[in-house]
């Protein structure tokens, strides 16, 4: 959903970047690592302490990275399996420290459990999102779905909702509550996707035998 408008409409802004990292001698994999180290650190370090506002900030500079690098390995004529192994290998390690890192505060100074588990949750439905869909291409099927939450949906919703829920340390009232909210819309989307995802791979994989048997 919001990954094809989103992209082209970055991959627009950050050309130039690309290019001027390029002209520097910096690589694609270099962009990758230090990218997903600067989200770990941003959710690992401010969001325990709820220091969300912050956290965002520093977790949004370094999130970018992820339309960098694949724009320099384009312009590069670069774009390898292993780039790609690389970069989604590591969002899943930037996804687990971002809803690890509010699970964190929820089991701590946050002192809600119900709410801790939600983030756990979010953490371990959002990779089975993304595993539903490989498991199923690496066996030969197409896995047609997008479903309702994807990646950027739940990166967006929850780090503009932690965004706006640290602007209550600066006096801004009731506005706490809008993290809770994200945290619930996205494991309820994160389930819904989940299922869809099963759902379509179930069809085509019975279509898949169908024809199987249909030719011998």
């Amino acid at each position: 959903m919001l990954n094809k408008f989103a992209r082209a409409f970055f991959t627009k802004i950050f050309t130039p970047l690309a290019a001027f990292l390029i002209r520097r001698g910096v690589s694609p994999d270099a962009v990758t690592l230090v990218g997903t180290a600067g989200v770990v650190a941003g959710a690992l370090v401010f969001f325990p302490r709820g220091s969300f506002f912050w956290g965002t900030v520093v977790i949004t500079l370094f999130v970018f990275s992820d339309l960098v690098d694949g724009n320099m390995a384009r312009q590069l004529g670069r774009t390898s399996a292993w780039g790609a192994f690389l970069d989604s290998t590591l969002d899943r390690v930037a996804d687990a420290a971002i809803f690890g890192g509010l699970a964190m505060w929820y089991a701590g100074r946050g002192d809600n459990e119900l709410l801790c588990a939600v983030a756990i949750f979010c953490l371990a439905s959002g990779q089975v999102v993304s595993y539903t869909k490989a498991r199923a291409e690496s066996q030969g099927l197409p896995c047609k779905v997008n479903g309702v939450v994807e990646r950027a949906e739940r990166l967006v919703g929850t780090l503009v909702a932690a965004g706006f829920s640290g602007l209550h340390q600066f006096g801004v009232p009731y506005i706490e509550w809008l993290l809770p909210i994200a945290l619930w819309l996205v494991a309820a989307g994160s389930l819904v996707t989940v299922l869809q995802r099963m759902l379509t791979v179930r069809r085509e994989a019975a279509e898949q035998a169908a024809l199987v048997g249909g030719g011998r």
